[in-house]
């Protein structure tokens, strides 16, 4: 699958769109620049180069992904975002293939599908599922911090373009932070109601994944 829907200057019109409706709910400091300049950088010879970021770009020519990848475009890839209050990212899905419940501490997700479908959803504070079908030309809003998750449910890959109101939105993934962070297992056991060795299998599994 050729990506060239990046071509299109709607899509670059609809994620502008994007970066406005999530701007209010940005959790970044003001700032009382126009800009931040790294402390590296001469600000004598700073120019459009430094406001352009070209990373996306391999994009274009890449063959779909095996796995699910996520390209981000935060401030740690893109400097220029820093107090800006926005950031962006491309999530690409094979068949499948699931973005696994994970939080953004500091934004709300505003995810434009641009090709196949998607199944997404998240949980508020009261343990209520909210989901929703996606097809091509849909937004759905992932509300800041509330655990959320996306499944490609058609047979074909599927692309979206999130946007965020956060020049770092930070990440947080459930699995990974429950099993991977080196809490014990007893506690893990007693939290879930189960015995360790399930605890440990599901340790391992996710070890396995990460090879």
């Amino acid at each position: 699958m050729g990506f060239n829907i990046f071509s299109h200057a709607l899509l670059v019109i609809l994620l502008s769109l994007s970066a406005s409706h999530v701007l209010v709910l940005a959790g970044d400091p003001d700032i009382i620049s126009d800009f931040i300049i790294p402390p590296n950088l001469n600000n004598s010879l700073v120019d459009g180069t430094f406001f352009t970021f070209t990373g996306l770009r391999p994009l274009l020519t890449l063959p779909p992904p095996t796995n699910f990848t996520v390209s981000k475009v935060t401030m740690a890839e893109f400097p220029a975002l820093n107090g800006q209050s926005v950031s962006f990212a491309v999530l690409m899905y094979p068949p499948g293939s699931v973005n696994p419940p994970h939080t953004h501490p500091r934004s709300a997700e505003l995810l434009f599908l641009v090709e196949g479908y998607l199944e997404v959803g998240f949980v508020d504070t009261t343990n209520k599922l909210y989901t929703q079908k996606m097809q091509p030309g849909d937004m759905f809003v992932f509300p800041k911090g509330l655990v959320h998750f996306q499944y490609c449910t058609g047979p074909k890959p599927a692309v979206a373009f999130s946007a965020f109101g956060s020049a770092s939105a930070g990440l947080v993934s459930v699995p990974g932070s429950v099993f991977t962070s080196n809490i014990d297992d007893g506690i893990l056991a007693k939290s879930f109601k189960t015995d360790v060795g399930t605890i440990q299998k599901l340790k391992e599994g996710l070890a396995a994944n990460k090879c």
